[in-house]
């Protein structure tokens, strides 16, 4: 990854305090959009990390994944599955499958779900995020993937924030890791 990305990724990022009464900061990445440069660069970034892997295809999960993923798709020169979250707002009228998601980082359960015709034995496919903590949703598109038939070949995110086995398992691959944003400053504004 060039230097400068990787500089306007930290630049843009931010902590933010919820104000009295919490016991936690929120992590604030609304400054990568604004950055026309880093909506050029970033797909093209996430892709370098797994373009020896040769994927058919890129899956991610909504909301940040429907921004991220057809950068990815785009750079690599490939299709682009959305996974839906069950309970969203607009039913699927088409056969979906789905994948139970362990508890996030929040202590959330969901499911995940594609399109059943979009993904078969013949994709290889990279499933592409912003940011991973705990890799419950990277495990359950993996799972979801290889139910499907197709070959997962791994885990393109932004910042890779979760313990070293679980990048392991999933093949996970990020631009900065969570060590690189603790450092930052907390907003109070």
């Amino acid at each position: 990854m060039a230097c400068d990305l990787r500089d306007r990724l930290l630049n843009g990022f931010r902590w933010t305090d919820p104000g009295p009464g919490s016991d936690f900061v929120v992590s604030d990445r609304s400054g990568w959009w604004r950055d026309a440069s880093v909506i050029r660069d970033i797909g093209r970034a996430l892709g370098e990390l797994f373009a020896e892997t040769s994927p058919t295809v890129v899956v991610s999960p909504e909301v940040t994944g429907f921004l991220l993923g057809p950068l990815v798709a785009a750079a690599l020169g490939v299709g682009f599955v959305e996974a839906y979250r069950e309970g969203a707002r607009r039913p699927i009228a088409e056969a979906m499958t789905w994948a139970d998601v362990p508890a996030d980082h929040r202590g959330d359960r969901q499911r995940l779900g594609v399109r059943t015709r979009l993904l078969g034995p013949a994709d290889r496919v990279l499933v592409v995020d912003d940011w991973v903590a705990t890799g419950a949703q990277a495990r359950a598109l993996h799972a979801l993937i290889r139910t499907r038939g197709a070959t997962p070949v791994g885990t393109a995110v932004i910042v890779d924030d979760g313990p070293a086995e679980v990048a392991a398992e999933l093949t996970i691959r990020g631009l900065l890791s969570g060590a690189d944003l603790s450092e930052l400053p907390v907003a109070t504004e």
